[in-house]
C-alpha cells in the first residue's frame, strides 16, 4: 500500500508539471501580446515610439487621454525664446491634463545643428525645459518622420494638413486623439488664442 501511494504521488507531480510547462509559454505570450492589444484602442496619432534626447524609445500612447501639444523647435532660431512660454503653459496646465511635446529638427537654415546631448543642455540651461524632448527628426522633406508625416499629411489630418513651414509650429491634440488645431510659428504659445484653445480642450 505505502508503494503505491507514492508511485501515485509521482505520478500526479508529473501531471502537474507538464500542465504548468505547457501553461507558462501561453502566459508568455499573453503578456506580449498586451501592449499590442492596448496599443489598437489608443488614438492613432499616438501610434509611434519616439526616442528621447536621452536616447530612451518613448511610447506616445502612454501620452492617450492628454491634451497635447507637439512643436517643433530648435536653439538657433529668431523664435527659440518660444521655450519660455511653453514651458509656462506645461508647468500652469501640467496638472489639469496638458503635455507638451518638443521635437528638435534641424530642417530650416539649419537651426539646430547640435547633438541630443548638446540640445538638452541648452534648453534646461537657457530655458529651464521640463517638458518631454525627444531626439532630431525629419518634420518635412524625403526622410520626414512618420509622427510628422501623419500631423501634416490629408489623409491623416484632413482638417490642418500641409508642409510645416519654420521653427515652432505647434498641434493642439485632443484628449481623443483628434487634431484639434494648429498655429503657426509666429503665434505665441500663450497668445490669448492658444490659451483659450487649450483650456476648452482640458474642460472636456
Amino acid at each position: 500500500m505505502p508503494t503505491f501511494k507514492a508511485s501515485h504521488a509521482l505520478a500526479y507531480l508529473l501531471v502537474i508539471c507538464l500542465i504548468a510547462l505547457a501553461f507558462i509559454p501561453g502566459q508568455a505570450a499573453s503578456v506580449r501580446a498586451t501592449p499590442a492589444s492596448a496599443k489598437a484602442h489608443i488614438p492613432p496619432v499616438l501610434h509611434f515610439t519616439m526616442k528621447s534626447l536621452a536616447g530612451r524609445p518613448v511610447h506616445l500612447w502612454h501620452y492617450a487621454g492628454k491634451v497635447i501639444i507637439i512643436v517643433n523647435t530648435a536653439s538657433k532660431c529668431g523664435f527659440t525664446p518660444e521655450y519660455a512660454p511653453l514651458e509656462q503653459l506645461y508647468r500652469t496646465y501640467h496638472a489639469k491634463g496638458l503635455v507638451i511635446l518638443g521635437f528638435p529638427s534641424n530642417d530650416f537654415a539649419h537651426q539646430e545643428p547640435g547633438t541630443d546631448k548638446q540640445i538638452s543642455q541648452f534648453c534646461t540651461q537657457h530655458y529651464g525645459v521640463t517638458f518631454p524632448m525627444f531626439s532630431k527628426v525629419d518634420v518635412k522633406g524625403p526622410h520626414q518622420c512618420a509622427l510628422y508625416r501623419f500631423l501634416t499629411s490629408p489623409k491623416t489630418d484632413p482638417k490642418f494638413p500641409g508642409t510645416v513651414k519654420w521653427n515652432f509650429e505647434k498641434f493642439l491634440i485632443a484628449r481623443d486623439g483628434t487634431i484639434v488645431a494648429r498655429f503657426r510659428t509666429p503665434v505665441w504659445p500663450t497668445s490669448p488664442q492658444v490659451v483659450a484653445a487649450i483650456k476648452a480642450q482640458l474642460a472636456k
